[in-house]
């Protein structure tokens, strides 16, 4: 991996891992905020290492490396 994934604390993420959420994040195209605290688990990786996808609030979206710590 030449550009490995990585939280907004520089932690290495990895497939399968838990996620949360460090600030309230609106949701594009939805009335819904993720509420700072959030827990997603079982992450995906993305083809970008800025991102990664994983189920939160009852749907799966595509989330921000950058808003998340390793939980």
């Amino acid at each position: 991996m030449d550009n490995p994934t990585k939280d907004s604390n520089g932690t290495l993420l990895a497939e399968g891992d838990a996620v949360t959420l460090i600030k309230d994040l609106k949701v594009k195209g939805s009335s819904q905020t993720l509420k700072r605290g959030t827990l997603v688990k079982n992450i995906l990786l993305t083809n970008s290492p800025a991102e990664v996808e994983g189920r939160a609030g009852g749907s799966t979206m595509v989330l921000k490396t950058e808003f998340l710590k390793k939980a």
